[in-house]
């Protein structure tokens, strides 16, 4: 196993490989990986959905994306997270080698109940930051370092991350990962997204880059 993105050479690492398969897509045939994370009992499973070989390569472009059951599945019109996922397997479809790590970590981490519950808040004009602090949790409880030891175990040297998110770029730097580019993933916004594009941009920092100028002259 490849510890070149490690900080600590000597840590173990969080996850095994489960299962994995050939599995081909609209966007073309992709490598599934599935993971699992170690000592726990948690039988949640994270998947590496990884076209060519990454294994060696510097600069591999990587979309590490946070599940979204609301907008992946039912097409909820809320947020960007299934355009922004669509966005990264096809931008990783033309790519010779590339990855996205999909991490099983609902509503930036809380879960899909209380996801539900911070909607249910957000309707009575509650932006999605407060509707957390409301509910008790941080602005954003998700983590990073199984997408570190997915790189690690797929042996990528360093990545270019396809994100908006500075926050996910400096967690992941923290945890060891080279990052040596970032790459914008923007979202045409509806009158349903807008807002939540709004907080994110003012409040957790995304670089939304002509998209933030597009909503400010929509304000």
């Amino acid at each position: 196993m490849n510890f070149a993105l490690m900080t600590d050479p000597t840590r173990e690492t969080t996850v095994e490989r489960y299962a994995e398969a050939d599995v081909p897509t609209e966007y073309g045939l992709f490598k599934l990986i599935v993971y699992r994370e170690r000592g726990t009992t948690d039988l949640v499973e994270h998947v590496a959905v990884v076209k060519g070989d990454v294994s060696g390569k510097h600069g591999v472009h990587i979309r590490v994306h946070s599940e979204c059951l609301t907008g992946e599945v039912l097409h909820s019109m809320k947020c960007d997270c299934r355009e922004q996922l669509d966005f990264g397997l096809r931008h990783i479809s033309d790519e010779d080698h590339g990855a996205v790590l999909y991490l099983r970590q609902e509503g930036r981490g809380i879960g899909l109940g209380n996801k539900i519950k911070a909607y249910a808040l957000q309707q009575k004009g509650i932006d999605t930051v407060d509707a957390n602090r409301m509910l008790g949790f941080e602005d954003d409880l998700r983590r990073y370092h199984i997408a570190t030891d997915m790189l690690s175990d797929l042996g990528v040297e360093s990545v270019v991350l396809l994100t908006n998110n500075p926050a996910k770029v400096d967690a992941l730097r923290n945890d060891g990962v080279q990052v040596s580019g970032r790459l914008p993933v923007h979202i045409e916004p509806n009158e349903h997204s807008r807002d939540y594009l709004l907080t994110k941009r003012a409040r957790m920092g995304h670089m939304l880059g002509n998209l933030g100028e597009l909503l400010l002259d929509a304000e």
